[in-house]
C-alpha cells in the first residue's frame, strides 16, 4: 500500500491588520516619527534653536560700536570683522584680567572630575553586575536612590566636612595655597556623579552575555583579567556617553565651583558671571567669553557623538 502526502496549500498574502487587530504602539510611534511632517518639524526646531548662538557667534566677531549699535542680523547688510574682542577676553586689558586663567582652571577641574568618577564606577558597577556579595541588591538600590538627593542639600554638610579634621581640605583652597581649590572641587564633582555612573555602567554590565564571563573564568581568568581585558573594552560606549555628561556638567557648573573653589582655582562660569557684572555693557566681551566657554564641550560632544546615543540607551533601558 502505497501513501501519499497531500500537496501543501498555496500561501495566502498578507492582509492588512483588522480593526480588531491594531497596530503596535512601537510601529505606530515609529513610522509617525520617520514620515516628513515629522522631519521637517525636527529640522525647524534645529534651525530655531540654532539662531541664538549663532548670533552669539556673529556678536563675538563684530567690534563694539556696532555691537551697541544694532543688532547682530545687521551685520549681513553691512558686514565688519575683528578679532580684539577675543584678544581682550582672553588676554585681559585696562577693565582687567583675561579668561586665559580661567579656561586652564576650568580644564584642570574638568578633566579629573571625569576621570575620577568614570575611575571608580567602572568596578562599583563590576562588583554589582558580576560578583555576588551580601547584600548587594540593597546596596545597589541605595547607590540608585541617591540620584533625587538635591546637590543643594549637600552642600552644607560637604563644606561641614571638609572645613573639619580629619579632612583639613578647606585650607588647602585658601590664598597660602594657590590651586588647593581643585581638591574640593574634584572631591565634590566626583561624589554627586558617581550615583548615576553606577547605575549606567551596571544596567550596560548586564546586557553582556553571561558566556563571556563563563568562558574567561573557564580558561583561568579571575575578575581582574574579566575587568581588564573582557569589560573595558565592551564598555566604551556606556564610558563615553557618561563621560559627555559628565564633561558638560562639570563644564557649565557654576554653584559647585562658587561654593568649594577659591579665586586663584575659578573656571570659566565664575569669571564669566563677574565679567557680567564688571562690564555689562560690552556686549561684545560677553558673547567672546561665551562663545570660548563654548567651543570646547561642543568639540567634546562631536568627537565623542558616535558612542553617545548607543551607550546612553544601553545604560538606562533595563534595571
Amino acid at each position: 500500500m502505497t501513501t501519499t502526502t497531500p500537496p501543501a496549500p498555496p500561501a495566502q498574502p498578507e492582509q492588512p491588520a483588522a480593526a480588531g487587530n491594531p497596530i503596535p504602539a512601537s510601529t505606530a510611534a515609529k513610522s509617525a516619527l520617520t514620515n516628513r511632517w515629522a522631519s521637517a518639524a525636527a529640522l525647524l526646531i534645529a534651525i530655531l534653536w540654532t539662531i541664538p548662538t549663532f548670533g552669539l557667534l556673529i556678536s563675538s566677531f563684530r567690534p563694539e560700536n556696532e555691537v551697541k549699535r544694532d543688532g547682530w542680523w545687521n551685520f549681513f547688510t553691512s558686514p565688519s570683522f575683528t578679532l580684539d574682542n577675543y584678544t581682550q577676553v582672553l588676554e585681559g586689558g585696562s577693565g582687567g584680567g583675561g579668561l586665559m586663567t580661567n579656561l586652564i582652571n576650568s580644564v584642570v577641574i574638568t578633566i579629573p572630575s571625569v576621570l575620577i568618577p568614570i575611575s571608580l564606577a567602572t568596578m562599583a558597577a563590576y562588583a554589582f553586575a558580576w560578583m555576588d556579595f551580601k547584600f548587594r541588591d540593597t546596596l545597589f538600590v541605595a547607590v540608585f536612590a541617591l540620584q533625587i538627593v538635591p546637590i543643594q542639600v549637600t552642600l552644607v554638610p560637604l563644606l561641614s566636612l571638609y572645613v573639619d579634621p580629619p579632612f583639613d581640605l578647606l585650607p588647602l583652597a585658601g590664598r597660602d595655597a594657590p590651586g588647593g581649590g581643585f581638591y574640593t572641587i574634584w572631591l565634590s564633582h566626583s561624589i554627586f556623579a558617581m550615583p548615576l555612573a553606577i547605575f549606567l555602567l551596571h544596567n550596560f554590565m548586564r546586557e553582556i552575555p553571561g558566556e563571556l564571563i563563563e568562558s574567561a573564568r573557564v580558561d583561568g581568568a579571575g575578575h581582574v583579567q574579566i575587568f581588564t581585558r573582557v569589560m573595558l573594552p565592551l564598555m566604551a560606549p556606556a564610558i563615553a556617553a557618561f563621560g559627555i555628561f559628565q564633561f558638560l556638567w562639570v563644564w557649565n557648573d557654576l554653584l559647585v565651583a562658587l561654593v568649594f573653589s577659591s579665586p586663584e582655582a575659578a573656571p570659566m562660569t565664575v569669571k564669566l558671571v563677574s565679567l557680567v557684572g564688571q562690564r555689562a555693557e560690552d556686549w561684545q566681551l560677553l558673547a567672546s567669553g561665551a562663545f570660548v566657554s563654548l567651543i570646547i564641550p561642543l568639540i567634546v560632544f562631536l568627537a565623542l557623538q558616535r558612542y553617545f546615543v548607543r551607550g546612553l540607551l544601553a545604560g538606562s533601558v533595563k534595571g
